[in-house]
Formats: structure tokens, sequence, C-alpha cells
């Protein structure tokens, strides 16, 4: 389902109808003013030509601003209806988002493991290293990824700790740890997994409800898996 929020076309109508209107005021008052000057004008000092074209000129841009204001205000308005469509094709996609949550889980036939999960890469890395947390924040699994360039990479773990036993089905956390070559700090993120179960245009633009993962913007999906 997807939701587009009427109040945003009536808002641009709204803004559109204010700016019209204020644009005939000032051309009302304008006009009210040229001719209380033209009838008041010093017979022996009548009113400069170059005065009155200079004024005419002026209201002319500021007519031509504003109707460049209503033009750029359509536009948007279609734009976000047609981002708006083009994000529907997202419901029913597996995507991931910046977030540290994952889910462990055994199935019927007594296979342990988890909900996918990533890491955003933000600047190269020669060793990246995600660290799997219980509830109590203690370290029960730790993958290392080796040397990483920029990118997202999704992580796969199989549910069991590092001496190779099934984990407790829960909830757990993930903490990413990426260094360069000399040992310092680089930027990388986690990424939780969801599924986009609908899309809402908001007043904060496009969300993404992804269930148990909660509600994210559109801006804020790293990978469609």
């Amino acid at each position: 389902m997807t939701t587009v929020n009427s109040a945003t076309s009536t808002a641009l109508a709204n803004a559109g109808a204010a700016t019209t209107k204020l644009v005939d005021e000032t051309q009302d008052r304008f006009l009210t003013l040229l001719v209380t000057q033209l009838q008041n004008q010093d017979p022996l000092n009548p009113m400069d030509n170059a005065q009155v074209t200079s004024q005419m000129a002026q209201l002319s841009t500021v007519n031509g601003i504003t109707q460049l204001n209503n033009t750029l205000l359509a536009l948007s308005g279609q734009m976000d209806v047609s981002q708006s469509m083009q994000a529907a094709s997202l419901i029913g996609k597996d995507v991931l988002v910046p977030g540290t949550k994952i889910s462990v889980g055994t199935s019927p036939d007594g296979i342990t493991k988890s909900t996918p999960f990533g890491v955003d890469v933000i600047s190269g890395a020669a060793n990246v290293t995600v660290n799997v947390l219980d509830s109590s924040g203690k370290v029960v699994r730790k993958i290392d990824l080796g040397a990483q360039e920029v990118g997202v990479i999704s992580v796969e773990w199989d549910g069991k700790n590092d001496m190779g036993a099934a984990v407790t089905d829960g909830a757990y956390t993930v903490s990413v740890v990426a260094t360069d070559a000399n040992g310092a700090a680089v930027s990388a993120d986690a990424l939780t997994y969801g599924r986009v179960n609908s899309v809402a245009y908001t007043a904060n633009g496009l969300a993404l409800d992804l269930g148990l993962a909660g509600k994210h913007s559109l801006l804020n999906l790293r990978k469609i898996m």
C-alpha cells in the first residue's frame, strides 16, 4: 500500500494562490501609485520617462520571478508524486538500512540462523571486524571481514558463537570496527535488515515501513537485496 499525502498538493495550491494574490495586489498598488504621480506631477518638472520605464521594468522582474517560483512549485509537486510511485516498487523487497539490531531463530529442522545484516564502509579500510553482542553486551561472535573498499557489504551469521556452538534464539546487536593500515579508525556503520511493508508520503518525505525494523526515510536505504 502506498499513501500519498494530499496535504502536499493542497499546500502547493495554497502557495500558488497566495503568490498570485500577492502579485495582483502589488500590480494594483503600483498602478495606483503611478496614476497618482502622473496626476500630481509638476507641469514645469514632469516625471522622467526613464523613471517610469525603470519602475515598469522592476514590476516586470518581480512578476517574472513569481512565475518562476510557481513553475518550480509545480515541478516539485510532480517530482514528489513520481518518486512516491517509484518507491511503491520497493514493497515486498528486503533492504538494508542503518541500524544495529539482528535476531536469531531456529527453524523447525533445527537450523539456527540470524537475519541478514550489513556494513556500510564509508572510508576504505585495511581491516573490518564485526562484533555480535548479546543482550548483556557480551561479544559472542567476532567476524573478520579483512580489507574492504568503500561500499556496502552484506554479512551472514550462522547463529553460532566463537566456539562453534549455537547461541540462544533472540535479539542481538552488531558493532563495526574498521581501521586503516596504521591502525587508525575509519568510518564504517552497521546496517540492519528489514522488509518493506508499505511506503508513505509524509511531511518529512517518503518513509518506508519495515515492520519490526521500524520506519525509515527513503534516504536511509543502503541496499536492496
